[in-house]
């Protein structure tokens, strides 16, 4: 799996943070706790060149006693030293100065001594990871949880917490405005349900047909789906555009975060996020069909990783993550009553 550009924490050093490009890290690290540019950091400058020292000038010939030069090096292959023994390959020579080695090496048809084994696997150390998307053969631990934007991610538990606390809400604001067109569409459907009940206490077989219900149920089906699909929308939507988070959300503390930044989320990354779960209320009419789409939803994080995206978050190229808690500063502690601080 293929990680998306951006900032990361570092695997080899979980106190600062860097940018992969989706291939591998550039650009020199930043603390953990600072805020990360837009987009991949500036390029950085070329290194100045290093001053080098002038040659010495050599001296002008003149009459004196000749100076010995080196004699030229022999022509021919270059011959190296023997072979070890069962410990490895055969080392490569050593040229002399001013001649090329001629030749493979190791030569045509070499074949380890007996007894001899290659080398194990690499196997990174402790505290130290690949980069993201590189596998793990021989991995001795569990690799890290990723952090985006320095958060730890939120857990399963708060997120379910979260949302049964967000349905209670849209239930009760259903119970309020679509209470009456409920009750009528239970009035049009009361002739079936009380002959298909008699049928059930009286354990008759007829194989009559059920009455038909009231003229109105269709329509007052569509009635309160739409409704409840309006009400979920304007719950939902707005909240999450403007800080991440659902009144669900900011009693469990977490919140709903953009992969690739630490921003709020906008009306249409918001929305993009809602209908993958919101809108298919609306095929409830299709005998369920929608009930079950949105229970698949609901259980997509447990099968995701390592990010635990739901698929209204990949949808939307969002994360759900804890919301820190605020330390209190110096001036607080020392404001408290002796008492508390006990």
């Amino acid at each position: 799996m293929s990680v998306q550009p951006g900032w990361y924490v570092d695997p080899a050093d979980p106190e600062t943070q860097r940018y992969w490009d989706g291939e591998g890290w550039i650009g020199a690290p930043i603390s953990a706790d600072a805020t990360p540019p837009e987009g991949p950091p500036p390029a950085e400058p070329a290194p100045a060149p290093t001053p080098t020292e002038p040659a010495p000038a050599t001296p002008a010939a003149g009459p004196g006693p000749a100076t010995p030069t080196s004699a030229p090096p022999p022509a021919g292959p270059v011959t190296g030293p023997p072979w070890p023994g069962p410990t490895g390959p055969p080392t490569p020579p050593s040229p002399a100065p001013g001649a090329q080695p001629t030749g493979p090496w190791p030569p045509p048809g070499y074949a380890p001594p007996p007894g001899h084994h290659p080398p194990p696997p690499y196997v990174f150390p402790p505290g130290h990871v690949p980069p993201p998307g590189w596998p793990h053969p021989g991995y001795p631990v569990r690799p890290p949880e990723p952090r985006p934007h320095g958060l730890a991610l939120a857990g399963y538990g708060p997120r379910f917490l979260a949302r049964l606390i967000d349905f209670g809400i849209v239930f009760l604001l259903n119970a309020v405005v679509n209470g009456w067109f409920v009750w009528r569409f239970m009035q049009e459907m009361s002739p079936v349900w009380r002959e298909f009940w008699a049928r059930v206490s009286s354990g008759s077989t007829s194989t009559e047909p059920l009455p038909q219900p009231g003229d109105q149920a269709g329509g007052l089906q569509v009635a309160i789906l739409l409704l409840a699909t309006a009400l979920w929308f304007a719950y939902e939507v707005p909240s999450m555009a403007s800080g991440g988070q659902t009144f669900g959300k900011r009693v469990m503390g977490i919140r709903a975060v953009p992969v690739a930044g630490d921003q709020p989320l906008g009306f249409g990354r918001s929305f993009r996020r809602w209908n993958t779960l919101g809108l298919p209320t609306l095929l409830w009419y299709c005998c369920g069909l929608g009930l079950l789409l949105q229970l698949l939803d609901a259980l997509s994080p447990l099968f995701d990783h390592p990010l635990r995206q739901a698929l209204h978050d990949k949808r939307a190229q969002t994360v759900v993550v804890q919301v820190p808690r605020p330390t209190p500063t110096r001036a607080e502690a020392h404001d408290r009553p002796e008492g508390d601080a006990e």
